[in-house]
């Protein structure tokens, strides 16, 4: 128990400083210049804003540019326009705001398609939320994540069964292009059991955004969603804000003790545009032309999902693998900070083979926490089978194989119509999980294939 004395200095330490808050003094605005736009970059002297500030570039005859403060050195402050910068002149005024990064969020946001500021994209209206969060998030203590212990119904036979997601994990969704993510990504929105879906659209095609949202979302799965679209001609900066401020949201229904999904489509492209800005400001390629700051903002994005105290984010971010190259930098790193990884294979997308899901080469890391010995049993004599007919898949194609030679392979190749079968689905229908499950474990759960003879 403190002395009395100590506990009235600790009042009146207290006191003094939030009277030293209400006294303080307005920052001091102090107005710089334009001197040279490089590339993406503007560069001002004279103005004084922290690193993350936000700046107005103001010059005659155009509109004011929002401008965030990314580097300086050697007088020089260096900014990263959030709009376009046609029409800005040479000596154009750079004026400080001082404010921070926050975004406005509440349940108005439900139903509605924004853009990497948050403002409206979609034609209905102003938003009307008026609690504030930080674009950054607050970090949580990791001891206060409550532990992955619950399996969540994606509504996808082939992840329910094989690749088990548990509520509050991080999963990547690795593909190439035209293999069907976006599909994929639509399917888990619209049959997930979640409170809240949040899908960021960050770098994709614009018609995409538009397509996403009306063919593939629709009507009912939007109206428990938030997007936030940040297309492949937004500034690198909007791209970078788009995926910070759909965690925002989703970091904000979690906090409400809500259960949300948060589809990022893609985290490569987040990467890409990190990598732009890194490059214009001079920091130097370390990785294949990725700066090491491209790999120290992708873990502070992910760490952001997961259980809270109360609520959870389970996230799927997509990773593009260029040249269906699963070890390219962004691909490697996504491995290590994610709690699993769904890999879609281009050979099965051109057999017509959907969802393209390659079980062979997926991971889920929280499964075996989360399922039921039966449940695990089933699905590694499931790789199994699947495992020995790919390894034979040549022999048998060409005839080389003689039934009877190797009594594994044989039950491989009865299995084999039925296992890929059983990953199909149609993405008009959901299969929940105790169905997926009762399918896998009606289909491997004995020692022979149905229908065998002999």
């Amino acid at each position: 128990m403190p002395r009395p004395e100590i506990q009235r200095g600790a009042i009146w330490r207290e006191r003094i400083a939030k009277y030293a808050e209400r006294v303080a003094p307005p920052p001091l605005v102090v107005e710089g210049r334009l001197t040279r736009i490089v590339g993406l970059t503007l560069e001002a002297v004279g103005v004084q804003e922290a690193i993350g500030g936000r700046c107005l570039v103001v010059s005659a005859g155009s509109a004011p540019v929002e401008a965030e403060v990314v580097g300086f050195a050697e007088g020089k402050t260096y900014l990263m326009p959030t709009g376009d910068t046609v029409g800005l002149v040479p000596n154009a005024r750079v004026i400080p705001t001082h404010k921070g990064h926050e975004v406005a969020v509440g349940p108005s946001l439900l139903g509605r398609v924004l853009d990497g500021a948050g403002k409206p994209l979609d034609g209905k209206g102003p938003l009307h939320a008026a609690e504030r969060r930080s674009l950054t998030g607050t970090p949580l203590n990791p001891l206060v994540r409550r532990p992955i212990d619950e399996p969540l119904d994606v509504g996808i036979g082939a992840i329910n069964s094989m690749l088990t997601v548990g509520r509050g994990q991080r999963m990547g969704l690795f593909a190439g292009t035209g293999v069907g993510k976006s599909v994929l990504l639509g399917m888990m929105t619209k049959y997930t059991t979640a409170d809240v879906v949040v899908v960021g659209l960050i770098g994709e095609r614009g018609r995409e955004v538009k397509e996403f949202v009306e063919k593939i979302l629709g009507a009912e799965g939007l109206a428990r969603a938030v997007v936030v679209a940040t297309p492949a001609d937004n500034p690198p900066l909007m791209r970078l804000h788009g995926a910070m401020l759909a965690s925002s949201i989703a970091e904000y229904f979690r906090d409400q003790g809500l259960e949300v999904l948060l589809l990022m489509d893609s985290l490569t492209r987040f990467a890409q545009a990190q990598r732009e800005i890194a490059l214009a400001v001079g920091e130097p390629p370390a990785t294949k032309g990725y700066p090491p700051s491209v790999f120290a903002k992708m873990p502070r994005l992910v760490e952001r999902a997961g259980n809270g105290s109360t609520g959870s984010i389970t996230a799927f971010y997509t990773v593009l693998t260029e040249g269906d190259d699963t070890n390219d930098p962004v691909a490697d790193a996504a491995r290590g900070i994610l709690d699993g990884h769904i890999v879609l294979s281009r050979s099965l997308a051109e057999q017509g083979h959907y969802p393209a899901i390659d079980v062979e080469a997926s991971v889920s890391r929280a499964m075996n926490e989360i399922t039921s010995p039966e449940h695990q049993q089933a699905a590694r004599r499931f790789r199994s089978i699947s495992a020995t007919y790919s390894q034979n898949r040549d022999l048998i194609s060409v005839g080389a194989y003689q039934r009877g030679a190797d009594s594994r392979v044989d039950e491989a190749i009865e299995f084999q119509p039925r296992l890929m079968h059983f990953l199909q689905q149609d993405q008009r229908k959901a299969v929940p999980f105790e169905e997926a499950l009762a399918g896998l474990m009606k289909l491997v759960g004995s020692q022979r294939p149905p229908g065998a003879v002999g």
